[in-house]
């Protein structure tokens, strides 16, 4: 399987804010979130610009995001007001969801859009700071979906969920538990109702998954923060480090921290000391749809290498 050396990584873009998740269009654009509140867009001919979001609480953290066909933004709100959060061109937004059966949620770490219109919302946690579900065995996190019938809850007591995306068959949803250190999926029946758990794949230590996407051949690329490694799991769950950026000593006391309940938050963020800078999520884009993508939690750019395996679409990739 291919593998890449961290110094044959690029890097496109400047002064972004924690560009903590990607989009890419065929057009192009990537579209990117800032923790200034909004929007960064980094375009084809090397141009930048950042939307700020208006009407929004203070202290508005965009953490993941997707573009509607009508290329307005769904934002995820991590800051402790949450909710997910819709906003125009121009910048005005207004609150989408947060509340579920009259319950306020959490914040949100993700929302996604599929091919059917249904937006999936995933939350990490429900305790408050975030960072006490950062340990082993601790599964408290959910998935909601918002579609014509509402918004429901239909999965909990997940590992730290964080992405969620239908796969290109939308026949499963892809969902990434940090804390659990896995890939699972579930099958989407009737009214987005889910069906039993699968694990698509187990992490080795200091593996902790966040952003991940689908090539064109079944695989799924999958990011992890703290070890800044990219790995490719095939149809089969066969699992390739494809590149990764850390300090192999300092890994092991990140892995030794998790196992015996001394891991913290500056454990997951051990990845900021490398050029990475903690890469958050992944995408693929290009005309070929064989360039990657990768946004950080503390890069001020978007990290960039050529794949030898085409991606699949992504559901915005037309938009």
């Amino acid at each position: 399987m291919f593998q890449i050396a961290p110094d044959e990584v690029s890097f496109i873009g400047q002064g972004l804010h924690r560009p903590e998740c990607v989009l890419t269009t065929r057009q192009g654009d990537l579209f990117v979130s800032d923790s200034r509140g909004g929007i960064s867009t980094l375009r084809a001919d090397g141009s930048q610009d950042f939307i700020k979001a208006k009407g929004v609480p203070e202290g508005f953290l965009p953490n993941g995001i997707a573009l509607t066909p009508e290329r307005e933004f769904l934002m995820a709100n991590l800051s402790s007001d949450g909710g997910v959060w819709r906003m125009n061109q121009s910048g005005e937004a207004t609150l989408l969801l947060d509340k579920i059966d009259g319950e306020p949620m959490p914040p949100v770490n993700f929302v996604g859009l599929d091919r059917d219109g249904r937006i999936w919302i995933t939350y990490s946690t429900r305790l408050e700071p975030r960072e006490g579900a950062m340990r082993k065995g601790w599964a408290d996190g959910f998935i909601a979906v918002l579609d014509d019938s509402g918004a429901r809850i239909v999965a909990d007591g997940i590992g730290y969920t964080n992405e969620a995306i239908v796969d290109p068959s939308g026949q499963w949803l892809y969902v990434n538990e940090t804390v659990a250190r896995q890939t699972i999926r579930f099958p989407i029946g009737n009214n987005a109702e889910l069906g039993p758990r699968e694990v698509v794949a187990a992490y080795p230590p200091a593996t902790f998954p966040d952003g991940f996407t689908f090539d064109s051949e079944g695989g799924v690329w999958c990011v992890s923060v703290a070890s800044n490694r990219v790995i490719h799991v095939d149809r089969d769950g066969q699992q390739t480090i494809v590149l990764e950026d850390s300090d192999p000593e300092r890994m092991q006391v990140v892995a030794e921290a998790f196992d015996n309940d001394t891991f913290r938050r500056e454990h997951i963020d051990a990845g900021k000391e490398r050029p990475l800078k903690n890469i958050a999520s992944i995408a693929f884009g290009g005309d070929d749809l064989k360039t990657i993508y990768m946004g950080s939690l503390f890069g001020d750019g978007i990290a960039t290498f050529r794949a030898p395996i085409a991606g699949a679409p992504p559901v915005q990739w037309e938009f």
